[in-house]
């Protein structure tokens, strides 16, 4: 646009340019005023400087509110673990809703969002199926526990209960031995029984009758802890392990680890290493 000096009411005297950068096209308006300006022209700048003020202020705004985002972003962030796929969403819609309009987000920032929310999807839908598969195992391990109650157990362990006036234990060997001493401790940790056992190399067996070394019989339901010593020739030891054999009377779910019981003795299922009928 170019005023003439008929529309301003004067000689020309002057020329200036107003030229934006920052719009998506060069406007340039080459105008001729004089010293003395009417109102009249001073009043036609006023819609560019409503607009630019308007711009400066939207923009303003989009950078608090881009801001704001972000920092709950970072709030949500320190609680990974509770976050949802519905806040992920609300977040990415709240960035785009309030991103600068001078400076958007990339395509491929935005792709890569995508990206991230559809891995935290999948990574939480995985995490939701394998709670689930873990408690249904957890249930038919429960299950099939139930079986055990009236079958006879060996377990990895040296304490049993004397049940029906006997406790077998089993000891290994990890070769030949030379002396084998056994010695049974109450609860309290009182010697009750010593004695010798077999000497053979791999697996030996030790049954329990219930006596004291004075002869002395004891009552079912005490527990009861059988101690190997075992040397060969140069006075090494070559004892391995202790093993106990009983009846599973009932099973415990109480705990994470499921327990069986053999009389007043707990065993973990896990230490089990053989079942008879």
């Amino acid at each position: 646009m170019r005023a003439t000096a008929r529309q301003l009411g004067s000689p020309l005297t002057q020329k200036f340019c107003l030229k934006s950068s920052r719009r998506p096209f060069q406007y340039r308006a080459e105008i001729n005023v004089t010293k003395n300006c009417p109102q009249q022209f001073q009043s036609a700048f006023a819609p560019r400087k409503r607009l630019e003020h308007a711009m400066s202020v939207s923009a303003t705004t989009a950078t608090t509110a881009a801001t704001t985002a972000a920092t709950t972003a970072s709030s949500t962030s320190t609680a990974a673990s509770s976050l949802t796929s519905s806040d992920f969403l609300t977040l990415l819609v709240s960035e785009l809703q309030n991103q600068n309009p001078l400076d958007p987000t990339s395509t491929t920032d935005f792709v890569n969002q995508l990206a991230s929310y559809a891995n935290f999807d999948s990574q939480t839908t995985l995490n939701s199926n394998m709670s689930a598969l873990t408690t249904s195992f957890n249930s038919l391990m429960t299950l099939n526990s139930a079986n055990y109650i009236g079958h006879t157990i060996e377990a990895t362990g040296d304490t049993g209960t004397l049940q029906n006036g006997e406790i077998e234990f089993g000891y290994s060997l990890t070769s030949a031995a030379k002396n084998v001493t056994l010695t049974v401790s109450d609860s309290s940790g009182n010697t009750v029984w010593t004695g010798s056992g077999t000497t053979t190399s791999g697996d030996n067996s030790f049954t329990w009758d219930g006596t004291k070394t004075d002869g002395t019989q004891l009552s079912d339901g005490g527990q009861y802890t059988l101690s190997v010593t075992a040397t060969d020739s140069s006075g090494a030891s070559v004892y391995d392990s202790t093993t106990v054999s009983g009846t599973v009377t009932s099973v415990d779910f109480s705990s994470s680890t499921l327990k069986l019981l053999i009389g007043n003795t707990s065993v973990s299922s896990a230490d089990v290493v053989g079942v008879t009928s």
